[in-house]
């Protein structure tokens, strides 16, 4: 296997653990709390977070280094296709929404014990996952034109 081939299966294992960790919480997990009463709810919550955050921390690094790492091997930047560009651009963003959502209503989140604030902070990581995965499902049409 060629530096290039193993840069890109790390690139892609990575993205595919982080858009699809974001469609199992919007489209799988979400829904399914309707049928959970809210101390439980938070409960969960807590525990997948606390997990899908440390995975997107490692994750988020090696997509973005991995992408700037196989640079050379498409002519550099000035010479990238427009799909590079976008995908650049798109990580980028959804590395910003992460680290909005991590360092805000996350943490947030994680220090306090009243329920209405941790439900507000709840909301507002679901929106922001939401974001995510809009923008990680258009990186990865994007990714299939290339």
């Amino acid at each position: 296997m060629t530096l290039f081939a193993g840069l890109k299966v790390l690139h892609l294992l990575c993205a595919v653990f982080w858009v699809g960790g974001l469609f199992f919480v919007q489209v799988v997990l979400r829904p399914n709390f309707a049928a959970i009463e809210l101390p439980q709810r938070m409960l969960v919550d807590t525990q997948v977070f606390r997990k899908f955050f440390l995975i997107v921390w490692h994750a988020m690094p090696v997509i973005i280094l991995t992408g700037f790492a196989m640079l050379p091997y498409v002519g550099g930047m000035a010479h990238a296709p427009w799909q590079v560009h976008a995908m650049l651009a798109l990580g980028l963003l959804m590395a910003a929404v992460f680290l909005a959502m991590y360092f805000g209503p996350y943490r947030t989140f994680r220090r306090t014990t009243d329920r209405a604030r941790m439900a507000s902070c709840l909301s507002r990581i679901r929106t922001l996952i939401g974001a995510n995965l809009i923008l990680g499902l258009i990186a990865v049409v994007v990714a299939g034109l290339l």
